[in-house]
């Protein structure tokens, strides 16, 4: 096309200067835009039949886009909460371009407007207490890498980090004195601080004191048998090592790292921490956020029906209701 404008400059700079510079974004937040943009490129090359190389800013069309959106539910299979992930990152790019080229405001405003689909939130599964007691205790307690494992799952449990937050835990995080804390890095570059157990804190001053050569602040906390930091994969492979019993497919319960994260604001709540102590403790941006975990405590639920419940009802078996039977409503219209 005559006085086109290649895309792949203006993606770059996006991802550079945008999103890195600007927005500051982390790893993982990196990847989840770096995927929808690879699968857009990809879907646009090929529905003008042309190389990635060869696309043009033009060629990002509306029609396109709307293509994009229905190629991921219906090709790809996308959940409605997908489609809408990737349609943020639409939004971004879109907002992103209308401030480097003018000439596509048109589009970008009609892009802007498509609007997120409604989906039910997913299940938000969690570990009861007595499984968690089970699975702590049931841990190898010898072998090279016990103490490790050991002091990841009980940090999980304790902290409810994420598992990128854990990755990227060092000793210098770490206070182990008294009133033992760590400090979490977590989204949007902000830390957190986050009180440790004392059976936490002393498992992990132990794995740091076995640490060859000696800890200094930049050490990772948790490392692989070479001595390189946990990625995400390995601290998930070790959950689901010591942790895979506990799935359960019924009720489509399947143990993570994450599982640990829900797990701790249910207990949390449950003992009676306020729900604005659990959001920063959780380092969530938005109480709605946390607010979603009063709806799946079944035993505070139950509780709360139990201390609400009238003490005339609940002493003694309840009696039939006199329409139960025709003898015993006839019984009833004689004793007026």
């Amino acid at each position: 096309m005559t006085g086109s404008r290649p895309l792949g400059p203006l993606v770059h700079s996006f991802f550079l200067d945008h999103l890195i510079t600007v927005k500051g974004l982390r790893p993982a937040s990196m990847r989840s835009y770096r995927d929808t943009i690879r699968l857009l490129l990809c879907f646009v090359a090929e529905n003008k039949g042309t190389k990635l190389t060869k696309l043009s800013i033009e060629d990002l069309s509306f029609d396109r886009i709307l293509g994009f959106l229905r190629h991921l539910e219906h090709d790809r299979a996308n959940h409605a909460r997908t489609r809408n992930q990737r349609l943020a990152t639409l939004h971004t790019l879109f907002e992103y371009i209308a401030t480097r080229q003018p000439e596509m405001l048109g589009v970008c405003q009609q892009v802007a407007a498509i609007p997120t689909k409604r989906a039910a939130p997913a299940e938000t599964h969690f570990l009861e207490r007595d499984e968690i007691q089970t699975l702590l205790q049931h841990l190898p307690r010898t072998g090279r890498l016990a103490l490790r494992d050991r002091a990841l799952l009980l940090f999980l449990y304790n902290t409810g980090a994420r598992v990128q937050e854990v990755a990227d835990l060092r000793a210098g995080h770490l206070n182990l004195g008294d009133g033992a804390v760590a400090r979490l890095h977590g989204k949007g570059d902000k830390w957190r601080i986050c009180p440790l157990w004392s059976q936490t804190t002393a498992l992990l001053a132990e794995l740091l004191q076995s640490s060859n050569p000696p800890t200094a602040a930049d050490t990772p906390v948790f490392r692989s048998a070479t001595g390189q930091p946990l990625t995400r994969f390995g601290i998930y492979k070790i959950v689901r090592r010591h942790a895979a019993q506990l799935d359960d497919t019924r009720a489509g319960r399947r143990v993570s790292p994450h599982l640990f994260r829900h797990t701790a604001a249910v207990h949390l709540l449950e003992a009676g921490v306020e729900v604005n102590v659990i959001c920063a403790w959780l380092g969530h941006a938005d109480l709605t956020t946390t607010n979603r975990y009063a709806e799946i405590t079944t035993k505070a639920k139950i509780e709360a029906l139990r201390n609400t419940e009238p003490a005339a009802t609940s002493a003694g078996a309840r009696r039939r209701p006199i329409w139960s039977s025709d003898q015993a409503l006839l019984d009833w219209l004689s004793s007026l």
